[in-house]
């Protein structure tokens, strides 16, 4: 629906308003009786209210409309809670909102991100869903519940010690210990520029801050680094993490340009990366702010 907009007919200059929503027989069934007035406009192609205070009349209208609509869309969400309840102890059921409380799972953050109005409520960490989006919650729910269970700690526990000691473990150990050290091997003739954020296979955004010439040695390359070619020499980058300011100001590559070539080394990033690490950055730097502290005066 729209809001009401101030417009005159072409067939008189009386004030008013133009007032145009989605056809259906009841909802124009309860314009005309809240809107005795109004007429059908050929020349707007919409309902004309007349009146000075039409358009302030109209909204008031669409709102309780939109109101109605979603009550009546939270007692279908009752109704189908009530045919097909999902019984899980990730689920508080109260009698305005339902509530999801499940260990943190990236998984379940995505799939209740795409639950319509779903919010997170950080005071009491849970996630806050009204009735109108429970069948939206129900399709999703399986993989909701399966990755909470996943990342219970007993679980965690468990599969950290089937993995303790395996090659799996040192593989990922090694690989930490390499991001740690952050450098990232380059080919001496295809460098990024350096102060600015780009796009790496192996560790996000970057920013590389010098190369020191020194040449990576072969089996580090083959064990830690996929998708390299062994016959090519490479020298070692050395980088940082990007700042949140430097992401912000950093354009994206156009589609199809070279510069946003996936197969490359580093490549300009594209705009959901940006996006997403600028999120990321945010948080970070939200983390580290200090807290409680008095502003600073001089």
């Amino acid at each position: 629906m729209k809001s009401g907009e101030e417009k005159n007919t072409k067939a008189d200059d009386r004030p008013g308003a133009a007032a145009t929503f989605p056809y259906d027989r009841m909802t124009v069934e309860r314009f005309r009786k809240s809107f005795p007035r109004a007429r059908w406009s050929e020349d707007l192609k919409a309902w004309f209210v007349p009146g000075k205070t039409a358009a302030r009349r109209f909204d008031r209208w669409l709102e309780r409309e939109a109101a109605a609509a979603d009550a009546y869309a939270d007692i279908k969400g009752r109704d189908a809670y009530a045919f097909d309840p999902i019984l899980s102890n990730y689920l508080v059921v109260h009698d305005d909102r339902l509530e999801v409380k499940t260990p943190y799972s990236r998984t379940v953050v995505n799939e209740m991100r795409d639950v319509p109005f779903a919010w997170w409520d950080a005071d009491n960490r849970v996630w806050t869903i009204p009735y109108r989006s429970y069948e939206d919650l129900r399709r999703r729910w399986d993989r909701i519940e399966a990755a909470a269970r996943r990342n219970e700690p007993e679980e965690r526990r468990k599969r950290q010690a089937e993995r303790r000691g395996s090659e799996e473990e040192q593989a990922s150990r090694a690989r930490a210990a390499e991001r740690r050290r952050r450098r990232y091997p380059l080919l001496p003739d295809e460098l990024p520029p350096l102060g600015r954020p780009v796009m790496t296979r192996s560790y996000g955004i970057v920013v590389f801050t010098g190369f020191d010439g020194e040449l990576v040695e072969p089996e580090t390359l083959r064990s830690l680094y996929g998708g390299f070619l062994p016959d090519d020499d490479y020298i070692w980058g050395r980088w940082r993490p990007a700042t949140f300011d430097e992401l912000v100001k950093t354009w994206p590559s156009r589609p199809g340009s070279q510069t946003s070539d996936s197969g490359a080394l580093w490549r300009q990033s594209s705009l959901e990366e940006l996006r997403v690490a600028r999120k990321a950055a945010r948080a970070l730097e939200r983390r580290r702010k200090p807290t409680g502290s008095a502003p600073h005066r001089l």
